[in-house]
């Protein structure tokens, strides 16, 4: 499967298990489809979730779960029976990842911690004298944190150049845009400021990213930051953008149409 047909699978998967369970934070899942793709697809160096040498991944943005789930599914670390347990009473695919799933290493969901648990693998890592990765997708609203600038700073002062974060830049949170909340428009100036590789690339070109991340230097210099600009909502036309698809869940038509924009645009 390419990173393309990924994507849309991670899609297709959050609109049906979303339904299903009757849960919101659709619109955040979908925003990072393209990125959880590339990642699991092409460029997490992950033979096995046991093996010690493997690049580690944080989803940040612990709301995002579903796109991580669709992609472990994919993968092939979680059967099609927890998949379908998204959601219900007594699973361990709740609406924020836990540790305890296969192919999980953190606990995220408090927004604006998943930057300190990279920093540290990255550390970890060097002090180990191993040469896996650590990569973070954090949220854009997640920079109204000061813990993450805490993080920012400790990851350059240590020139953890083995930690990739994307951003994921749609402008969006969970009461409005963050250009109406906390402007921090232009982003990049701030982690230039803070002493980091900056990138920014369309978060739905996946041919773009992939070639970013190849192109980095992972054994010295500043840690790299990869700016995605990204739509909320992206691929569903009526959810694009609009802030209440933070947390709504789906209706049967609504459902039915989403469905069907997915799979037309595949």
């Amino acid at each position: 499967m390419d990173t393309r047909q990924f994507s849309t699978q991670i899609r297709k998967i959050i609109l049906e298990r979303s339904y299903a369970a009757h849960v919101g934070h659709i619109g955040s899942g979908l925003s990072v489809a393209d990125i959880m793709a590339l990642l699991y697809a092409s460029v997490l160096c992950i033979h096995t979730p046991q093996d010690p040498d493997r690049d580690r991944f944080v989803l940040s943005k612990g709301h995002a779960a579903l796109a991580l789930y669709a992609a472990l599914y994919l993968r092939g670390w979680i059967t099609e029976e927890d998949l379908h347990s998204f959601g219900t009473e007594f699973t361990l695919l709740g609406v924020h990842p836990e540790h305890k799933v296969m192919g999980i290493d953190f606990c995220t969901g408090s927004l604006g911690q998943g930057l300190t648990y990279g920093a540290g693998c990255a550390l970890a890592a060097r002090m180990q004298r191993s040469l896996r990765r650590t990569f973070v997708l954090m949220s854009d609203a997640e920079c109204n944190e000061g813990s993450v600038w805490e993080a920012a700073m400790f990851s350059a002062q240590n020139k953890l150049s083995n930690l990739i974060v994307f951003l994921d830049l749609n402008g969006q949170q969970a009461m409005g845009y963050t250009s109406d909340i906390i402007n921090l428009s232009p982003m990049s100036a701030y982690w230039r400021t803070f002493g980091w590789d900056v990138h920014e690339v369309d978060g739905h070109d996946i041919p773009a990213m992939e070639k970013i991340v190849s192109d980095l230097n992972v054994s010295s210099g500043p840690p790299h930051i990869i700016l995605a600009n990204t739509t909320f909502g992206k691929g569903v036309s009526f959810m694009e953008k609009q802030i209440k698809w933070h947390y709504l869940p789906l209706s049967d038509n609504e459902y039915q149409q989403a469905c069907a924009e997915v799979e037309n645009k595949r």
